[in-house]
């Protein structure tokens, strides 16, 4: 049972009160660039991400929020640290939302500065609170070591300080990359505050390691029915991350619609190419047109597990030596040399169309 959070409406989509939980992912081009950034969030929108995030270092780049705004179609988040001048600037060019750690905004009076201006625009302040930049204080009083107290800690303080300044357009996050703290902590706070939670496992890795400790850490927090939009850090393509967050929204349950691959893990009995088969299938299927569709389809590698498998599926192969069969529903519709399968599954596959 997903737990109840204020409502917060970023440039058109709402998180928490009870809306599906959003995907978002963060540019890596430089903000400054416009064409370069405007053409990587694009690619994320065809993929699937909904909110996109963008750095926000220097002047230059706050005045290219305004450039960027006007060239997509999803909510654009700037992300600012240190400078509240910067802040300021994202909000008037047009941000949905802005991320900031009040603890390194330069003060309480710039912290002022920057919830009155986003409080004239209606703008959304995210309050990220990471385990690298917890504050010293924070860490004594917790032992001397960072803690998931500590995080929930930081987080509601921050968030209280907005708060007292009279706002409440707020969505919290708290991050680490130790997983099994970040899921501590998440347990914590959320029956501590109302606030939408960003949910994420900062700093995870690459690909392949972000994507197991992310599918760890993300699946425990959601299946407790906590948070309201999800990003995957890896440290790669961003396209990656999008593909990530919807498998495990899909996984879970939390999200409908995609392509859904079963694959059989092969054994001595495959006498097929079915890996670099199933590969193909997985990349077809991730691409538009076909990623609009809402189904699952099977690819499998002998006939043991291959028909039975395949009648759960809508569509799918079933390998055989140098051959296989293509399954509709159950029924065996074709059957074609393995050179030919996955043109003949493509073919199936736009019937679906």
């Amino acid at each position: 049972m997903r737990m109840t959070t204020h409502e917060v409406n970023i440039g058109g989509v709402r998180i928490g009160g009870g809306n599906p939980v959003a995907i978002q992912s963060m540019c890596n081009t430089r903000t400054s660039d416009t064409a370069a950034t405007v053409a990587q969030i694009r690619a994320l929108e065809a993929e699937g991400c909904e909110i996109i995030r963008v750095a926000v270092p220097d002047m230059a780049a706050a005045e290219s929020i305004r450039k960027i705004r006007d060239q997509i179609r999803i909510p654009l988040v700037a992300d600012i640290h240190f400078d509240y001048r910067l802040a300021i600037a994202a909000i008037e060019n047009g941000a949905d939302k802005i991320r900031i750690n009040p603890g390194n905004i330069g003060g309480r009076d710039n912290l002022a500065a920057v919830v009155r201006t986003a409080m004239e625009h209606d703008t959304p302040i995210r309050v990220g609170v990471n385990s690298g930049s917890l504050e010293k204080e924070v860490i004594a009083r917790h032992g001397g070591h960072v803690t998931a107290e500590g995080l929930v800690e930081s987080a509601l303080d921050k968030a209280a300080m907005i708060e007292e300044m009279g706002y409440g357009n707020i969505v919290i996050s708290i991050k680490s990359s130790d997983v099994l703290m970040c899921v501590r902590a998440h347990e914590l706070i959320a029956s501590r505050t109302e606030h939408p939670l960003h949910i994420g496992i900062t700093e995870a890795g690459t690909i392949w390691a972000g994507n197991i400790k992310s599918s760890v850490g993300l699946g425990i927090i959601l299946y407790e029915g906590i948070g309201d939009t999800i990003r995957v850090s890896l440290t790669g393509d961003p396209i990656e991350e999008v593909r990530s967050a919807k498998q495990i929204l899909k996984t879970l349950g939390l999200r409908h619609g995609g392509v859904e691959v079963v694959s059989c893990p092969t054994c001595g009995r495959t006498e097929i190419d079915l890996v670099g088969l199933a590969e193909k299938v997985n990349e077809l299927v991730s691409r538009p047109p076909y990623s609009r569709l809402d189904m699952k389809v099977a690819c499998m590698g002998c006939v043991v597990n291959g028909p039975g498998e395949a009648k759960e599926a809508e569509l799918g192969i079933c390998g055989g030596k140098g051959q296989g069969l293509i399954i509709r529903r159950g029924e065996v519709v074709r059957k074609c040399p393995e050179s030919e399968l996955l043109g003949a599954f493509r073919e199936e596959l736009d019937r679906y169309l």
